[in-house]
């Protein structure tokens, strides 16, 4: 079974253990806790990804963000980062999600059925119509998941392509949009 967890208290060790070992920045994600100790995990990683949750204690250009940790079968095997809002370099450059599959873990549908869940979990959370990301050119694994879950491009620089996928809608909305349309 697959599924998203906030980052959590219960689940510390796991959770320390996955960000430890992910990379410090791999494919544009980045892990300021690569390499970290149990100990700082604790004192400031964990801490700081509750209260960025909360939008508390946010640094400065930071907004507020979940950290999500993609489970199966009992183990981590990916992260996905959902930012509340937009701001001027989030707009322009990141996005509102950034995500991780194990390398061990990848080409296993982990990428998109964890974005689908994440988009999901926040569609109630960004006030935008439509969620942005941002990938590098060359990680096309990264564009099939935006593509299946939605996306479309709509932008480009010299290294990244600029996606946007829309809202999921909830049972309700189709429902009543199909009784509009008849």
């Amino acid at each position: 079974m697959l599924y998203l967890k906030e980052a959590n208290l219960s689940d510390a060790e796991a959770e320390w253990a996955f960000l430890r070992d992910m990379p410090e920045n791999e494919n544009g994600v980045e892990n300021r806790w690569h390499g970290c100790s149990r100990e700082t995990f604790m004192s400031a990683a964990l801490p700081r990804l509750l209260d960025y949750a909360k939008g508390e204690n946010l640094g400065e250009g930071h907004v507020a963000q979940t950290t999500f940790f993609l489970w199966a079968d009992g183990e981590i095997v990916g992260l996905f980062k959902l930012r509340h809002w937009l701001n001027d370099a989030l707009r322009e450059g990141a996005g509102h999600i950034g995500y991780f599959i194990k390398k061990d873990c990848r080409g296993r549908g982990y990428g998109t059925e964890g974005l689908r869940l994440t988009l999901e979990r926040g569609k109630d959370v960004i006030p935008e119509e439509e969620f942005y990301l941002r990938l590098y050119k060359y990680n096309t694994p990264s564009l099939r998941v935006m593509l299946k879950n939605g996306g479309r491009i709509v932008g480009e620089d010299e290294e990244h392509d600029f996606v946007r996928i829309p809202k999921p809608r909830g049972r309700e909305e189709s429902r009543v949009e199909a009784q509009e349309k008849a």
